[in-house]
């Protein structure tokens, strides 16, 4: 029986290690990091009193809602 809870013990932690990580792969980044990892202004469009911008980088792309310089954030659309 020890086996099978330190089995569960490790299970339970490898889950929550991967689930981690996803979030962090996840995160929101702001247009002045999507610019420094080499990502392009592809398409601005008119929200409101925002803009969404759509940047690219190769294969992968983000949406940006972009209220002024020091407020904006970005989230992968891919």
């Amino acid at each position: 029986m020890p086996k099978v809870a330190f089995a569960a013990i490790v299970l339970l932690v490898a889950t929550a290690a991967h689930a981690q990580e996803a979030d962090v792969s996840n995160a929101a980044k702001t247009m002045g990091q999507l610019v420094s990892e080499g990502y392009e202004i592809k398409a601005a469009a008119p929200n409101g009193s925002r803009y969404v911008i759509f940047m690219q980088n190769d294969k992968s792309a983000y949406a940006c809602e972009f209220v002024n310089t020091t407020n904006t954030q970005c989230r992968s659309i891919n």
